[in-house]
């Protein structure tokens, strides 16, 4: 028997190469992998191995007078009376930026059309966008409208014209989205207790009115309470990354892990969760500026949890198609494209081909194909293919 010695080197030389490769690629994705994969084991352990976020409540707990002034701002633009005398299903809060007239335009001719809501559906949903001021640009005269001042005076007129923006003088910005949260809990309280449910959403988000309104209709027949939904993050670690949008230094928040809470681009609470989380605030520090974050602190302090709906987006956008359609709730990063997702959506024929046997299997086998793979990340995930 001969050994076959350059067949030999040959092979240790492609495993040694091979060796290096992997090796490459980990220290290059290292990084990555300590942020991402490390820190929600480090999460999940905290969470389950050392305790239930129970030291997070009186660490964020503040005397009511230093909570006031995350809320004690003055409204510029306010409609105390949108929702009196009236029987309001849903009261849906749009989080927007003063500059983006054209989607706040796009979403009252579409999904948040109180109108077509009241005469389709027969239900009354009262759509509100909450903001703060413009930021102040140094360089621009005051006539420009690129201008604080210029921005504010169409803003003044756009709420002449529609009557539905709500406006607090603090200035707009990703860090101040928690204190948009608090306005909108109090403003429920304030302006519109009686509404059965309260919806917060983003200015880029699509929802399927029709499917919404159905779906909480019945809730609210099997007496609804206790009820929050939504696309739950659940052992979310905080981002530790000083380049990342939502980095969170350690002074602000000390733990491995956040609770349990529901992505901000859109959910939705029952009234009586929408009080707790009201009395929440007045008592707990809001200096953490994520809001969706801030969101399930208030829940974990008042012992209410979210349920998670295969239907609610996260980050992610929904493929096309009318078998998703069928059951879509909400649906992140569509400004350009809402029109044309609009009709699409709520077109009748789309119940049409998604009924009976042939119908939903043939939708079973189109949304498997469409919502299980391995890359499709934060929208719906792939048991929505079996719902």
């Amino acid at each position: 028997m001969f050994v076959n010695f350059r067949r030999i080197r040959k092979c240790q030389c492609v495993q040694l190469m091979t060796t290096c490769l992997v090796l490459s690629v980990l220290m290059v994705c290292w990084e990555q992998l300590d942020s991402s994969v490390v820190s929600h084991v480090k999460s999940y352990s905290y969470r389950y191995l050392v305790n239930r976020f129970t030291f997070i409540n009186k660490s964020f707990t503040i005397a009511r007078q230093e909570a006031q002034s995350f809320s004690n701002f003055r409204f510029l633009l306010d409609h105390p009376d949108k929702c009196s005398g009236q029987d309001v299903l849903l009261l849906l809060f749009v989080k927007t930026s003063p500059e983006n007239t054209a989607r706040r335009r796009a979403i009252r001719s579409t999904w948040g059309n109180e109108t077509y809501i009241q005469r389709s559906l027969g239900v009354t949903v009262k759509v509100v966008f909450v903001l703060g001021v413009p930021h102040v640009e140094p360089q621009e005269p005051p006539w420009s409208k690129r201008s604080g001042v210029g921005l504010q005076e169409a803003l003044n007129r756009e709420d002449r014209l529609h009557g539905d923006l709500i406006q607090q003088d603090f200035m707009d910005s990703f860090h101040n989205l928690t204190l948009k949260l608090i306005m909108q809990f109090r403003w429920a309280h304030d302006r519109c207790a009686h509404a059965r449910f309260l919806m917060t959403a983003d200015d880029d988000i699509f929802v399927h009115m029709p499917n919404l309104v159905g779906y909480l209709q019945d809730e609210a027949a099997k007496g609804a309470s206790d009820f929050w939904i939504g696309r739950v993050h659940r052992g979310a670690p905080p981002i530790r990354r000083r380049d990342s949008k939502y980095f969170v230094p350690f002074e602000m928040y000390q733990w491995s892990a956040y609770p349990d809470y529901t992505a901000g681009a859109g959910y939705v609470v029952s009234r009586d969760v929408a009080e707790k989380i009201r009395r929440a605030t007045l008592t707990l520090n809001a200096s953490i500026y994520i809001d969706d974050v801030f969101m399930g602190i208030c829940a974990n302090a008042m012992g209410v949890s979210p349920r998670d709906h295969v239907y609610f987006s996260g980050e992610g956008k929904a493929p096309y198609h009318p078998c998703i359609y069928e059951r879509m709730m909400t649906s992140h990063g569509h400004v350009e494209d809402i029109h044309d997702l609009w009709r699409a959506a709520t077109d009748p024929r789309v119940k049409q081909r998604t009924s009976g046997f042939f119908g939903r299997l043939y939708c079973t086998a189109v949304k498997v194909t469409l919502l299980c793979k391995p890359y499709y990340f934060n929208t719906y995930p792939c048991k929505a293919a079996f719902v």
